[in-house]
């Protein structure tokens, strides 16, 4: 496994994320039913490289496909060399963070045309008529 599949996988599993629809969850890139082959092998990737499923699933959750996931990856943390900012769960404008949101359905907008035949209307017969220059 090299860095760039590794960075492929995070694109993968961002980009071929779950979206919600009436007909149950689907990719939101192609289409196809969650998890589609790509959500799928960089899950695969990302769980071998050493993330677990929280870690993959705030991962998902961030929503940035370009994100930095060192390599290799320490199961234990990062580095010595970095402090990670510790950012209390619902404190100080840092919300709380639940199970990973699944995005809904785009909302169906009714047309704007009105009952009509969709023809254009002629103005009425008795609209005055401009005087026109001799």
């Amino acid at each position: 496994m090299t860095p760039e599949d590794v960075r492929l996988a995070v694109r993968a599993v961002v980009v071929h994320a779950a979206e919600e629809w009436p007909s149950g969850a689907l990719c939101r890139n192609d289409g196809a039913r969650f998890p589609c082959r790509l959500h799928r092998w960089g899950r695969r990737v990302l769980l071998n490289h050493g993330l677990n499923e929280r870690q993959l699933d705030a991962l998902i959750r961030h929503g940035n496909p370009f994100v930095h996931v060192p390599f290799p990856f320490l199961v234990n943390g990062p580095a010595p060399t970095r402090t990670p900012a510790v950012r209390p769960a619902g404190a100080a404008g840092y919300p709380a963070r639940g199970p990973v949101p699944r995005v809904s359905a785009p909302v169906v907008r009714p047309g704007i045309r009105t009952s009509g035949s969709g023809r254009p209307v002629a103005p009425p017969a008795t609209a005055p008529r401009w005087p026109r220059a001799s």
